[in-house]
């Protein structure tokens, strides 16, 4: 089953293909063939009828973004009743494939450090200077991502973390992630340690001199730590 995240990503990238489009009409055409959908099954699972859809395709209609979020939607609902078949060959040449990540979302609007240290139940480690606002998270299961990445795969998914927090669980000292860290050209400006078992000095003190700040999660177990996460998705604060 593909992961929630991969097909958000994915969903993003479909319907900006199709507004990028030269012929919207043709770009959507594409997408349902290209899922194998015909215009009556799409039409039934959006509620609507099928000449709208091949209005649509033909440029009698132009839509607008709403339409085209509930086309993609539509096409991702049916590829889910299909076992998410045309979805798992997307994620592969989307270079989606990160079996180590646990969720990742946007941030509607972006939210400050404090909202994000009650969301996870945190304690501040250490504070930093020049805190931006956080646009996104990306929950890492830290064991799988130590012991499954090559070092051109670390890079590729550092390139995830731009304004965004990262979250690592299974943590035992926090000086592994951190140290990761420190090397790579790409940082994040806090890191969520999800109950290490005890913290390493080291890692605190490497993360103040590379301007990362640390919080510590204590929520109980990494369903509730990203159940309140996703809470954060549609936050109001500016």
């Amino acid at each position: 089953m593909a992961s929630d995240y991969v097909i958000e990503l994915i969903a993003k990238r479909i319907a900006g293909d199709i507004v990028w489009s030269s012929n919207i009409g043709l770009s959507m055409k594409k997408w349902r063939e290209m899922f194998g959908i015909s215009q009556s099954e799409l039409a039934r699972v959006l509620g609507i009828s099928q000449t709208v859809i091949a209005d649509y395709e033909r440029g009698r209609r132009q839509p607008g973004s709403a339409f085209v979020k509930k086309f993609v939607q539509g096409l991702i609902e049916i590829d889910e009743r299909r076992g998410f078949k045309v979805i798992s060959e997307l994620s592969k040449s989307f270079t989606l494939n990160f079996p180590f990540i646990m969720d990742m979302r946007d941030f509607e609007t972006p939210i400050c450090f404090d909202e994000l240290t009650i969301a996870v139940d945190g304690i501040p480690l250490n504070s930093t200077i020049n805190l931006k606002k956080i646009y996104g998270y990306v929950v890492v299961d830290s064991l799988t991502a130590i012991t499954a990445l090559s070092g051109m795969e670390f890079y590729q998914f550092l390139s995830l973390v731009f304004n965004r927090v990262i979250v690592f669980t299974k943590v035992t000292s926090g000086r592994s992630p951190i140290i990761a860290l420190k090397i790579s050209p790409v940082k994040p400006d806090v890191v969520v340690l999800h109950k290490p078992l005890k913290m390493d000095p080291l890692s605190i003190d490497l993360a103040d001199k590379e301007g990362i700040n640390i919080i510590v999660s204590t929520k109980r177990n990494e369903e509730e730590l990203i159940k309140s996460l996703r809470t954060l998705v549609h936050s109001k604060s500016l």
